[in-house]
């Protein structure tokens, strides 16, 4: 039974995913755009890859420290509070003629990422308890399918309108969302008390901030230079006294006993992999299908024509993804992030191998949906059966995180493997796309067999009473 003025569970979750996606389509619709928003707003080919670069800082930033927010003072006012950014930041890329206007926008818009941890609290609060796995698998799922969307919409809308309507089209689901997450979505009863350690939060921004950068400006700065190592040393040490901070703190962003807990940091460590093979495949597939035939391999495709190469692994994404609930409720969590895992693995395997005819590409595009849907809906399950409903919001945000931070690395990694095998077509070789595929298979198989050391639990286990700070293997 629901309390009065309560809605239904089925309305909080649709207006959830409806913000949901709308952020994660935001993430991925301006990737295959960028030639066209670098010749409008009149910029280079390395400046205009900050309009992705500043999203991901400012998402993997804000994300949990957002999270630890919505824990505090309640995850209806944050999540308010964040879709007012991103509708701000929208407008503000849309209304862009110039690259710093469009990089303030992003970083605006990168701040929302905290809806997601935000959502799986609040369906965590809100649901009967049988319902919750299944809320938050598809839930996550939708991360997934929207980011596997943007890259199928961005050619048509910037074929038949401009760039500025990526911006514009996706900002009426927002606005009609937040409005109606206001009057319909209740506040949650479950708070905890405490305050932000702001220099623990500053440490890791900061850390978090030059790794990231001297990931996404491989391309042009180099793995080994010196600038590279020497940002990324930089950033690693502002991360381990962030540890230091956090650990020494009576009430840290994020509480590193938790952090130490089985379940939670292999969980994050696939997330890790995981995201390095999904980000990488919506900047590998597009850029492969779109290389004209004279290169000795690819379609010759538009940019419209390879989001269409993108269909299957979005419709699998959201067809898998929608089941995993069910699935969870059979076998556990554990079992379906494994299965993701395998069947991205296999989908990197394929495409290492062969990739000369379009059906093959279709079929390791659904085999990529599948196992994102799979393991993206498995993996938020997984971290919040491992803790307490007070530390949803900051763990699940750094899940988030982490699957951010893989996807960085992943882009960055395969972006570099490619630029070093330019030929004198101008194109990659055939050879550095068999490279790029072969490293995503590699993490994919890291990424299960970190998986296997996921502590299983019972199905019925799952969602039921934790003992938070016990860092046992649960």
């Amino acid at each position: 039974m629901h309390e009065p003025g309560r809605q239904h569970y089925n309305v909080t979750f649709a207006l959830l995913g409806i913000a949901g996606v709308s952020y994660s389509l935001l993430q991925s619709l301006v990737a295959p755009a960028l030639p066209d928003i670098q010749h409008a707003l009149h910029t280079s080919e390395n400046s205009v890859s900050w309009v992705l670069t500043a999203y991901l800082l400012s998402a993997s930033v804000a994300t949990p420290l957002i999270g630890r927010l919505g824990d505090m003072y309640g995850k209806e006012r944050l999540l308010m509070i964040v879709l007012a950014l991103l509708s701000l930041g929208t407008v503000v890329s849309a209304l862009s003629s110039g690259l710093p206007l469009m990089i303030v926008g992003r970083v605006i818009q990168g701040a929302a990422g905290g809806i997601f941890p935000l959502a799986f609290g609040i369906i965590r609060d809100e649901f009967p308890r049988e319902r919750v796995a299944a809320g938050i698998g598809l839930m996550s799922a939708l991360l997934g399918v929207g980011g596997g969307a943007g890259v199928v919409l961005a050619g048509p809308i910037v074929d038949n309108l401009s760039f500025h309507y990526l911006f514009w089209l996706p900002l009426i689901p927002i606005v009609l969302a937040t409005i109606a997450i206001h009057v319909f979505v209740p506040e949650s009863p479950v708070r905890v008390p405490g305050r932000v350690n702001w220099t623990g939060a500053a440490l890791m921004s900061a850390g978090l901030a030059l790794v990231l950068v001297a990931v996404s400006e491989t391309a042009t700065w180099h793995w080994l230079s010196a600038k590279t190592l020497g940002v990324i040393a930089a950033g690693l040490v502002l991360l381990v006294l962030w540890v230091r901070s956090e650990s020494a703190s009576p009430q840290p962003l994020v509480d590193m006993r938790m952090m130490r807990i089985r379940g939670v940091w292999t969980t994050n460590a696939v997330a890790l992999l995981l995201g390095f093979g999904m980000y990488s495949s919506f900047i590998l597939l597009p850029q492969f299908v779109e290389t004209p035939r004279r290169a000795g391999y690819g379609f010759g495709a538009s940019v419209t024509q390879a989001g269409l190469f993108m269909v299957p692994s979005t419709l699998a994404m959201l067809v898998v993804g929608s089941q995993t609930g069910r699935f969870e409720k059979w076998f556990g969590s554990k079992p379906p992030l494994l299965a993701g895992g395998v069947l991205s693995f296999v989908s990197f395997v394929l495409l290492a191998l062969a990739r000369d005819e379009r059906w093959e590409i279709y079929l390791a595009a659904a085999l990529l949906g599948s196992g994102i849907g799979l393991a993206f809906a498995a993996m938020a399950n997984l971290i919040i059966e491992n803790v307490g409903p007070e530390q949803t919001g900051v763990a699940t945000g750094m899940n988030t995180v982490t699957r951010t931070v893989g996807g960085g690395f992943g882009g960055a990694a395969t972006a570099s493997l490619l630029a070093g095998t330019i030929a004198a077509s101008g194109y990659p070789t055939a050879h550095g796309y068999t490279q790029a595929f072969g490293l995503c298979a590699v993490a994919l198989a890291l990424g299960v067999a970190v998986g296997l050391a996921i502590p299983q639990r019972r199905p019925e286990e799952a969602f039921g009473t934790h003992l938070v700070g016990d860092t046992g293997s649960r």
